[in-house]
């Protein structure tokens, strides 16, 4: 895989590949239409896959949040056509990397003296590299480490970046400027503390700690001694990358093991620790060869508030779509609708959402839920689409949602892909 020498690190640097990458679309675009005058039963399926690979190239040479936004949009399988999920699904965990003596340059800022010089072994190229950082594999005492280094520059770039994707994405994919703003926000905020390594290690230690009871589940154990703002170190855990067994034959019984250790895993978190690791993407599991999973990144913590929680989790209650007085509360303090909509939208925006809970509160209502189910998926990912076609919902000037739901909304969506691929079926009941 090719490896980056250096990243573009001034906002003119970053802006320039932008503004290249804009060009480069433009001209996928007048290559298309060219072809479409010619035959007009040309699909847009080349065009996807041009723009998708001239996107994802110039978002993995600036990593950071731009790329970390692709990664978040491939798991929508109702936003983006398949051109754009499968290229962007690679920033999970196999973006290119940096070269060698940049990883030197971090360790030598951070600690004084490279990383040779701190470890017994540490590999020059790196073992996984994904959005915000990549991983070496280190020894250290006999043990056997995994050293994660933050790419130059990503901290303090993530604000222009997101300002500088918003065009792209607004154009694009058709996205509602209203609740685009209203994503990039909470976005924001998570992506910034995504970046302070030192904060992570602290949420590492902290909710592996508590989370150690749930059953099936493993942690590695956390090193300070060797983790600064922009490195951590922990174990390294044995195993295959999710994403490489959920498309294999598994042993009979071992996708519903996993299965039910995840469920355990994201309710645990939900609703004990008002704290969840918000990015169940395959890249941060690993499968040891008994079939536990290993969790190895908390970069990406949801700390859930009280009051939000005491609303949002009614939307559970078995009652919430026949109890008019409830659903019409939890709906307007989660402003799926608001006071001042007019009759007419009251009634659109409520026959939504009244949809979406029942689908998506479907695995709870039963004691289990098989997730291999594709009847149910095709109905979700149908729905999914016919709301990213909506106009209404597009051309909206009111957020229909609020903030902290995204990161829960997009857990969930996470937790269910994976479920789903796994071909699990797990105890659900709520």
């Amino acid at each position: 895989m090719k490896e980056f020498e250096r990243i573009p690190v001034t906002k003119v640097q970053r802006a320039t590949k932008f503004i290249t990458t804009g060009a480069k679309i433009g001209t996928n675009y007048l290559k298309h239409y060219g072809k479409k005058l010619i035959n007009p039963d040309v699909t847009k399926d080349q065009l996807h896959e041009d723009n998708a690979n001239d996107i994802y190239n110039s978002l993995s040479e600036l990593k950071g949040g731009a790329l970390k936004v692709a990664q978040m949009l491939s798991m929508d399988k109702n936003l983006l056509p398949t051109a754009y999920q499968q290229k962007f699904a690679m920033a999970q965990y196999s973006a290119p990397p940096l070269s060698y003596p940049l990883v030197v340059k971090t360790f030598v800022n951070h600690f004084g003296k490279g990383p040779e010089q701190i470890f017994e072994t540490f590999t020059r190229k790196a073992v996984n590299a994904a959005s915000m950082g990549q991983v070496h594999q280190a020894t250290l005492g006999g043990k056997k480490l995994a050293v994660k280094i933050q790419y130059p520059g990503v901290g303090d770039s993530i604000k222009s970046d997101l300002a500088m994707v918003k065009p792209i994405a607004l154009s694009m994919f058709n996205l509602n400027p209203v609740e685009y703003d209203e994503f990039i926000k909470e976005v924001e905020t998570r992506m910034l503390e995504e970046t302070d390594y030192s904060l992570e290690l602290k949420r590492s230690i902290d909710l592996s700690q508590r989370s150690r009871e749930v059953k099936n589940i493993v942690f590695p154990h956390y090193y300070p001694e060797y983790s600064c703002a922009k490195i951590l170190t922990m174990d390294w855990l044995e195993g295959k990358m999710l994403g490489e067994i959920v498309a294999k034959d598994l042993p009979a019984g071992a996708a519903n093991k996993i299965g039910q250790a995840m469920w355990d895993f994201y309710h645990f978190q939900m609703h004990q620790l008002r704290a969840v690791h918000a990015d169940p993407h395959p890249g941060n599991f690993i499968i040891t060869d008994d079939y536990k999973l290993g969790i190895i990144d908390f970069g990406c913590v949801k700390v859930i508030p009280e009051n939000f929680y005491n609303v949002y989790f009614r939307l559970l209650d078995a009652d919430i779509l026949t109890d008019k007085k409830k659903r019409d509360y939890v709906f307007e303090q989660l402003r799926f609708i608001y006071p001042s909509d007019t009759a007419k939208e009251k009634a659109f925006f409520m026959s939504i959402f009244e949809k979406l809970v029942e689908l998506l509160s479907r695995p709870f209502r039963a004691e289990s839920f098989d997730f291999s189910n594709d009847g149910y998926f095709q109905e979700l990912f149908a729905f999914g689409e016919s709301l990213a076609n909506m106009k209404e919902l597009r051309e909206s000037k009111k957020a229909r949602g609020v903030g902290e739901a995204i990161y829960i909304n997009r857990t969930y969506f996470g937790l269910y892909t994976i479920l789903h691929d796994l071909g699990a079926t797990v105890k659900t009941g709520y």
